[in-house]
């Protein structure tokens, strides 16, 4: 059973990511709207190969990385605006969601912008599902999406928003480690622009959450973030 994939083996997690927004797909037979699944989306299922006749008019998937920020999209649906796919998994990502994120990308052709924390972590999360975890390098063709483009929060947008001193903080030795050392990682390296938002974070040792935005209103994140970046065409 070496080098069998976890699919292979039904080997599965409990559901952890969500999805809402611009697709359906059959799921075991059963017909699935994520526009028609109540606020909070469709749970993203544990058995990805059940899923068929994936369809879609989105113009991009939004990855997120806080269900908070998720949720604000979702309630506001943000997706009727701005056609696209807004998924998350609630922080560090499972394999269920990097698996069902490879398949719709592959299948769809439509780009990846992620929305993360500025900080280390937020990168980190990134690299799980561009170039996927060590341990699971076997798997890494179903798990691994690698042309993700970096929406936000990016350093450089802290005084571009003008985000307020309060929602700064300050980075810990360890973050400022960490930063470092993402600056050797390939997925960081290859892309020149974000090599040099990451050495702008560590060398001003400041961070911010998603949360931070909701310090200009709560729908601040949906009404005038999101909406200035698609406009902008601000990813890198």
């Amino acid at each position: 059973m070496i080098g069998c994939t976890r699919s292979n083996l039904h080997v599965v997690a409990s559901d952890k990511g969500l999805v809402v927004g611009r697709i359906s797909f059959y799921e075991d037979g059963d017909f699935i709207d994520c526009t028609k699944m109540g606020v909070g989306g469709k749970a993203i299922p544990p058995y990805i190969d059940k899923i068929e006749n994936i369809e879609s008019d989105a113009e991009f998937i939004l990855l997120v990385e806080k269900e908070a920020a998720y949720m604000r999209m979702a309630e506001d649906r943000f997706y009727q605006r701005y056609p696209c796919i807004v998924i998350t998994a609630k922080g560090q990502p499972d394999v269920a969601t990097r698996m069902f994120l490879s398949r719709i990308t592959a299948e769809l052709q439509i780009p990846v912008l992620a929305l993360v924390d500025s900080d280390p972590y937020g990168l980190k999360i990134l690299s799980v599902y561009m170039s996927g975890s060590k341990n699971m390098s076997y798997d890494s063709a179903s798990l691994t999406t690698p042309d993700i483009k970096w929406l936000g929060l990016r350093p450089s947008d802290l005084n571009k928003y003008d985000l307020p001193d309060q929602c700064r903080l300050k980075m810990t030795e360890n973050d400022i480690k960490t930063g470092k050392e993402l600056l050797q990682e390939s997925f960081i390296t290859q892309n020149p622009l974000w090599v040099k938002e990451l050495q702008r974070m560590v060398k001003t040792k400041e961070k911010a959450e998603i949360q931070a935005l909701s310090s200009f209103g709560f729908q601040y994140i949906t009404e005038v973030y999101l909406p200035r970046k698609l406009r902008e065409g601000d990813w890198i």
